[in-house]
């Protein structure tokens, strides 16, 4: 039983952590709405053509179109793979999987820093640098190894009797896939479309190094490049950074519930 004392620090404390996490997010909004170009709060006179204003100059109708482009493949495909093989690895069960599974785990371990340099050259060794396909591919492989741990967890937090009633009423592999597992597991898949989105839309480093051809640059680049050339405008840039995480704080908002019930989910069983 928690006593009032406890309630009343428990109340506090997560409302001073609310406050610490909102608060560099108002600040943020109202820079953005600042009619000064130094970005000093004016809270009686917001410009909402900020946000206009810095979407023309910077250019991002090409840079939206390169990132829809590269965050819808790369999602869709790492999302296919990912159940695939936790499939494969939690329920069917693969050959070698005891050391498979520990070897495709070593692509969660090992830093991108350490890999990036050899990634590079061999992508342009295969003509695959300043190109779509490249670094949809690039975010392709570094998400499938989280993808595969993620949905394994997932398929094994399922009751195997489910699995085999399926199995005795007939039901084949691809069967009890569709019809049995996913639904089952929709949370926690649709948590991974969550973070696979998050990471690849915000994604500046691989863009960085795989991409120079500014068409077909995503948002965070354009965001640099458009923070070089207007430096002194911090409400103008504030309302570019705003533009950008936008579509990624609706989706979690809309989301929310889905996304919190597969955290869950996967932390049942491993």
């Amino acid at each position: 039983m928690i006593s009032k004392r406890e309630k009343v620090f428990n109340y506090a404390f997560l409302t001073l952590l609310a406050v610490g996490v909102l608060f560099p997010v108002v600040w943020i909004l109202g820079v953005a709405l600042s009619p000064d170009i130094a970005g000093t709060l004016d809270l009686g006179h917001l410009r909402w053509s900020n946000f206009t204003e810095a979407w023309r100059q910077a250019g991002f109708s090409q840079y939206l179109k390169s990132s829809l482009i590269i965050t819808g493949i790369a999602v869709s495909a790492s999302t296919v793979l990912a159940v695939l093989s936790g499939y494969a690895f939690g329920v069917l069960g693969v050959v070698g999987e005891k050391v498979l599974f520990p070897v495709l785990l070593f692509g969660i371990m090992i830093p991108m820093e350490a890999i990036i340099v050899p990634l590079y050259y061999d992508f342009q060794s295969q003509g695959l640098t300043d190109s779509y396909q490249g670094i949809i591919l690039a975010h392709v492989g570094t998400g499938v190894s989280f993808g595969a741990f993620w949905m394994r967890a997932a398929f094994r937090a399922v009751p195997a009797g489910i699995g085999e009633s399926a199995q005795m009423d007939g039901a084949n592999s691809w069967t009890m896939l569709w019809r049995v597992y996913l639904p089952i597991a929709r949370p926690a898949i649709l948590t991974f479309v969550l973070l696979s989105f998050m990471w690849t839309w915000n994604d500046y480093f691989l863009s960085l190094i795989l991409l120079s051809d500014p068409s077909h640059q995503p948002m965070t680049l354009g965001l640099g490049a458009f923070s070089g050339r207007y430096l002194v405008h911090v409400n103008l840039l504030a309302a570019a950074a705003v533009m950008i995480c936008l579509p990624v704080v609706v989706l979690y908002l809309f989301f929310q519930r889905q996304f919190i019930r597969g955290m869950l989910s996967g932390a049942i069983k491993g």
